[in-house]
C-alpha cells in the first residue's frame, strides 16, 4: 500500500471520528436541553397548581363576607302551599273581551293577544289580568302583593324580580294572599319576601316546564300606562 493511500484511509479515519464526537456532543446537548424543559414545565405546573389551590380560600373568604341577604339560597326542595291547575284545562285563546277567570291572580286562560312586558318590569300600579295571563304563557313569573304587604318585602321582591328575566311584579287589590306568585297552572302565597319558597318558586318556574310557549318574547308589548 502506498504511501499516499494510507495517508488518505487515516484522514478518512479522522474524519469518521469527528464527525461521532459531534453526534455525541449533539445528542448530549439535545437530551441536556429536553430535561431541561420537563423540569420547567413541571415546576410551572407545581406553581400553576399551587397559586389555585392559594386562590380558593380567597373566594370562601369573599363568600363568607357577603351579606347574608346576598348569598345564593337553596333553591331546591319543595314548595310548600302550591296550587296547581291542569295545564291542558287552561284555555289559550286569544280575545279581545273581558275574560272571568276562576282564581285571583289568574294562571291561565283565554288572553290578550297583548302580552305585558316582562323582562323584569316592576309595575307601581294594577295591571290587567288578561294582559298579564298572556305573560305567563311565555313563561313569567307574576308577584303580587295587596296594601297589607310591608314597604321592606316589597322593596326586596321589586330587586329580585328587576333582576330576572321573565318575571313582573304589580300589586293586587282582591288576592287572598298578602304576596302571592303565580305562573302558567301554579300558584303559592308566601309570608314575606325572605320565604324560600320565593327562590324555589322563580327556579322551577321562569321558563319552566310548564311553559306553554317557552322564548317567546317579554318585551314589546303593553307596558306601564
Amino acid at each position: 500500500m502506498s504511501f499516499d493511500r494510507r495517508t488518505r484511509m487515516e484522514q478518512m479515519r479522522n474524519a469518521d471520528r469527528a464527525r461521532e464526537r459531534r453526534n455525541r456532543v449533539l445528542a448530549i446537548s439535545l437530551s441536556v436541553l429536553v430535561v431541561v424543559g420537563l423540569v420547567g414545565f413541571g415546576s410551572y405546573m407545581v406553581l400553576d397548581k399551587s397559586e389555585a389551590s392559594e386562590k380558593k380560600p380567597d373566594v370562601r373568604a369573599e363568600d363568607a363576607k357577603a351579606p347574608s341577604a346576598d348569598r345564593q339560597k337553596p333553591a331546591d326542595g319543595p314548595i310548600e302551599g302550591l296550587k296547581t291547575w291542569d295545564a291542558e284545562k287552561l284555555t289559550r285563546n286569544h280575545v279581545t273581551t273581558p275574560v272571568t277567570y276562576p282564581m285571583k291572580p289568574p294562571v291561565g286562560g283565554d288572553h290578550n293577544p297583548v302580552w305585558m312586558n316582562c323582562d323584569g318590569e316592576v309595575y307601581q300600579k294594577a295591571i290587567p289580568d288578561v294582559n298579564a295571563v298572556h305573560s305567563l304563557e311565555h313563561g313569567s313569573v307574576w308577584v303580587t302583593y295587596t296594601d297589607k304587604a310591608s314597604d321592606a318585602d316589597v322593596a326586596k321582591l321589586a330587586k329580585r324580580v328587576g333582576r330576572t328575566p321573565y318575571s313582573l311584579m304589580s300589586p293586587y287589590k282582591d288576592q287572598a294572599g298578602t304576596i302571592m306568585l303565580s305562573a302558567w297552572g301554579n300558584q303559592v302565597t308566601v309570608d314575606g319576601a325572605d320565604d324560600p319558597r320565593v327562590g324555589r318558586f322563580f327556579a322551577a318556574f321562569v321558563q319552566g316546564p310548564q311553559t306553554p310557549e317557552p322564548g317567546a318574547a317579554c318585551t314589546g308589548g303593553l307596558g306601564a300606562r
